[in-house]
């Protein structure tokens, strides 16, 4: 198996990228090979700055040479076919090429996202492929899904969302039937637009483990495994629970102050917060991936750091070896079978 990792993309970009894909390489050894994809020579170098990465071991990883990269200013469509020779774009195509099996880029979002669609194209049946974040709820993770792919969608988008959402939880993640539910503003099946009514109406005639409406305090509460909704409203909520971590650090801080018995005790709770710390990290998770599309690909945040980097390349692994696209086409032909209409004829 062959990861392309964009080596130019995200905030901290070729440093971490490659020091992740690295690590990657030497964690994963027996189970695939990192293409790391951007300017040979600076990639060259950032390897040689990790001698204990590549020493004592035989680490699976190539370079693919590409002279351009997509800039957090560029117009994503737009640069998509002026920068042919963009990491991102070069990435993708070895993908559609069959060249690497899925793809990881911290770069730009709507670079990605358009490269995967222009050049890979959708899932035969996918309506409107859609990005799936994954976070915390202290006892595991929901996924929240689209968070920005699309901001708007009709509820066939929804339902298609829903299912994917849900093999994609239970292969990749782990969870035993999927726990599935619709962001509305109220729990019962008339709360909410026009366009979530209608997908409440197609999630109850589906196969799916629908659990019916959720709001958004639930989603931290660990109520559903996968929460579906549009991606304006998706993206919203991301953002939000992105700044949480940061407020609450802040907000400890300042009532810790300097009295000394106060900061004893936040000295004996170091442990804990640890621990916390963990399970709120976004880090530890990998990255978003874009469902629907005819491939792999794993969309990470801009800041990634080498720990991010690593995890989205397991989880690009995992989607890869549990042949998820493959089960997507197959479950909306079986709804299908079943009366259930999840295919637009235009899809």
């Amino acid at each position: 198996m062959r990861i392309a990792l964009d080596a130019m993309g995200g905030d901290f970009a070729p440093a971490a990228i490659v020091q992740g894909g690295l690590e990657a390489a030497r964690l994963l050894s027996h189970q695939c090979e990192i293409v790391f994809v951007g300017d040979h020579a600076t990639i060259e170098q950032e390897i040689a700055r990790h001698p204990l990465l590549t020493r004592g071991q035989t680490l699976h990883y190539s370079i693919h040479h590409a002279s351009e990269k997509i800039e957090m200013s560029d117009v994503p469509t737009v640069a998509i076919k002026k920068k042919k020779d963009a990491s991102i774009v070069v990435a993708n195509r070895l993908q559609q090429e069959r060249k690497v099996d899925a793809v990881v880029s911290a770069g730009h979002t709507g670079a990605a996202m358009a490269a995967a669609l222009l050049i890979l194209g959708r899932i035969s049946g996918v309506s409107r492929p859609g990005i799936g974040s994954l976070i915390p709820n202290g006892s595991g993770v929901t996924m929240l899904l689209d968070v920005g792919a699309n901001v708007d969608a009709r509820a066939m988008h929804l339902v298609q969302y829903g299912l994917m959402g849900s093999i994609f939880m239970q292969r990749v993640v782990g969870v035993e039937n999927p726990r599935i539910a619709l962001l509305s503003i109220g729990e019962e099946r008339t709360k909410g637009t026009e366009v979530t009514r209608e997908a409440y109406a197609l999630l109850e005639r589906s196969q799916i483990n629908f659990i019916g409406n959720v709001e958004g305090r639930d989603i931290l509460q660990a109520k559903a495994d996968v929460v579906i909704c549009d991606g304006f409203v998706g993206n919203v909520i991301l953002k939000f629970t992105e700044s949480l971590g940061s407020v609450f650090r802040r907000h400890i801080k300042r009532q810790i102050g300097k009295k000394i018995f106060v900061n004893l005790g936040a000295f004996l709770m170091q442990p804990t917060f640890k621990r916390l710390r963990k399970v709120f990290d976004y880090e530890e998770y990998g990255g978003a991936p874009l469902l629907g599309v005819d491939g792999v690909s794993i969309i990470c945040h801009g800041s990634s750091t080498p720990k991010a980097i690593r995890n989205a390349i397991k989880e690009a692994v995992k989607m890869v070896s549990e042949g998820i696209n493959q089960i997507i086409q197959q479950e909306l032909a079986a709804q299908l079978q079943n009366g259930v209409k999840l295919v637009e004829e235009d899809a």
